[in-house]
């Protein structure tokens, strides 16, 4: 099954990032609500300074996409499941790219395991400024599935990728990748949005320390969730922080600066959540969790 047709629903950093690399090599749609298309419309999405022009596509019209590719906040993950509705077919394969580990388990309870595979951007950061993206290209999708039946489907977007010289990863194991990247982004979205910090601060020596102690408890609850191998979350995640450019900013530390709701509730409210359901103490989630949510009430 060859990818030709690809709706991106959600138009933040990432979707503009994307949409910018699809809609010359495909046939390229976007989907929002009437609102959003007037907005876009009058005012074009910009990827560093330049002007992206895209077709749009409301949810109430009909079409055949291949792939289709989520990538709103996750407060924005129910309309985005409604939004789709009318372009899911059999053939096709959905992505989301939104942060947290449950995405997936949402999509799939309505539109079925056989037609969506478990996916995550990481890279360096972009920054947004209203309908402004900046991001330096280096980033890639990461992408794979717990279901064998979805083998065919992983095959046929790892084609397409590599045929448009997209940057993507097959990992062996998705579920614990994914939960390398969730680890990644509960210690530092969260301590850089509450102290400020670019991802450089973050490398230094006492931020390392503060961050094991919360690597510990994402470790504990990962294993209680059956994920394997999650002695090396602590060694992997640190990695993948060292790898990140030392003047950039989290999405969440960027969503405080700009005095948007922030992604708390997926970051330490999941592991909150877990914690209780396993018995298992966060501290320091907790903590986090309090602290962010102080500060949204005041902005």
């Amino acid at each position: 099954m060859g990818i030709e047709k690809i709706l991106i629903c959600g138009l933040g950093a990432v979707g503009v990032t994307y949409a910018d690399k699809l809609k010359d090599i495909c046939e390229l749609k976007i989907l929002a609500d009437s609102e959003r298309v007037k907005k876009y419309k009058q005012f074009p999405p910009e990827l560093n300074n330049k002007q992206i022009l895209l077709d749009y596509i409301t949810e109430d019209s009909t079409w055949n996409p291949d792939l289709i590719i989520i990538t709103t906040k996750f407060n924005g993950l129910n309309s985005a499941i409604n939004y789709i509705n009318n372009f899911v077919s059999n053939k096709t394969i959905i992505i989301s790219l939104i942060n947290g580990i449950s995405s997936e388990k949402d999509i799939i309870q309505r539109y079925g395991c056989d037609k969506v595979l478990h996916s995550y951007f990481i890279g360096h950061s972009a920054v947004r400024e209203g309908n402004k993206v900046f991001q330096d290209g280096v980033g890639k999708i990461v992408f794979g599935s717990p279901f064998k039946e979805n083998s065919n489907k992983i095959e046929s977007l790892e084609k397409f990728f590599k045929t448009h010289n997209i940057d993507y990863e097959v990992p062996e194991d998705i579920i614990y990748s994914m939960w390398l990247k969730y680890t990644l982004n509960v210690f530092s979205n969260q301590a850089s949005a509450i102290l400020n910090l670019t991802f450089g601060k973050m490398k230094q020596n006492v931020f390392q320390s503060f961050a094991k102690k919360i690597i510990a408890e994402v470790a504990s609850i990962a294993e209680k969730e059956g994920v394997s191998c999650t002695e090396n979350l602590e060694k992997d995640a640190l990695n993948c922080l060292m790898n990140m450019v030392d003047d950039g900013k989290t999405s969440m530390l960027q969503d405080i600066l700009a005095k948007r709701k922030t992604e708390v509730d997926i970051f330490a409210g999941e592991i909150i959540r877990l914690g209780e359901k396993h018995k298992i103490s966060t501290p320091y989630n907790q903590v986090m969790y309090d602290m962010i949510k102080i500060i949204e009430e005041n902005y």
